[in-house]
């Protein structure tokens, strides 16, 4: 049972991320006032508590049925990965809403009212995807070349269980691959630049999902092969993002070939991973 869950996992795009930066650097960057308690995370997986930044009246406004005015201050709260529809009889079905197409979030049920009401940022420092060599799947770390917090666009949604309870859930919304990661899969998730946050949290339906695009900013995204120590959600260490050698040419970073430098970290200009 526990095999078949983590071949489903590997499988998806987006289904690991982590969150290691200092809460000070996450606060500077996403504009909350409070200062959570949180712990770095190398592997985070679906189901698991996860960090939204998202606006204060989030919930007053969710009671009202409207979507947050603009400029006002904003909170960091802890929910479910999975997405859990308003609708749905049995919470086992955030489990397979981990991510919403950028293409089809405004029409899908589950992920329609959310989009027009409920939309957060959701900080990640890097992601991982698997890419087939050899029949084997090898894992990859994602992230930018300057190693710095980042946003990944997301929706949250409020569940009330059938017995009373209440879970606060989110997803991640993906699109097509960015160039410089289309070797190792063909989506990735939406990554939102620091002057479209207000725009994603509180902008119209149209404002925002012009926003659901392959990430085209300035700062360079790197790919690096790493071990399949993340394949297991009880490794969350930084150990995981030792870099490891393959023998697939495509796991050069696109960008690097110039300045000799390898998608493994080695090469004289070369930026390694936090550890």
């Amino acid at each position: 049972m526990k095999r078949a869950r983590k071949t489903a996992i590997i499988g998806i795009m987006c289904g690991r991320y982590s969150l290691t930066t200092p809460v000070d650097g996450i606060r500077k960057l996403f504009g909350f006032d409070q200062i959570p308690n949180l712990p770095a995370r190398y592997n985070i997986a679906p189901t698991q508590a996860v960090l939204i930044v998202r606006p204060t009246s989030a919930r007053v406004d969710f009671q009202a049925g409207r979507v947050p005015e603009p400029g006002g201050p904003r909170s960091a709260v802890l929910v479910r990965w999975g997405l859990i529809p308003s609708w749905a009889k049995e919470a086992s079905i955030g489990s397979r809403m981990i991510n919403a197409r950028a293409d089809t979030v405004a029409e899908k049920p589950s992920f329609r009212t959310p989009f027009r009401r409920r939309r957060c940022l959701i900080p990640a420092d890097s992601f991982y995807e698997w890419k087939t060599l050899n029949s084997k799947k090898q894992a990859h770390r994602i992230s930018f070349q300057d190693q710095d917090v980042f946003a990944f666009a997301g929706l949250w949604e409020d569940w009330q269980g059938p017995d009373g309870s209440e879970v606060e859930t989110c997803t991640i919304i993906t699109t097509d691959a960015a160039p410089q990661i289309s070797q190792i899969h063909h989506r990735m998730p939406v990554i939102l630049d620091p002057q479209n946050f207000e725009t994603w949290i509180t902008g119209t339906p149209d404002a925002a999902q012009d926003l659901l695009q392959p990430y085209q900013g300035e700062r360079r995204l790197v790919t690096v092969p790493i071990s399949s120590q993340v394949n297991n959600v009880r490794n969350d260490g930084p150990e995981l993002w030792e870099p490891v050698e393959t023998d697939d040419a495509a796991s050069i970073d696109t960008d690097s070939k110039d300045r000799g430098e390898t998608a493994s970290g080695k090469g004289p200009d070369s930026q390694l991973s936090l550890f």
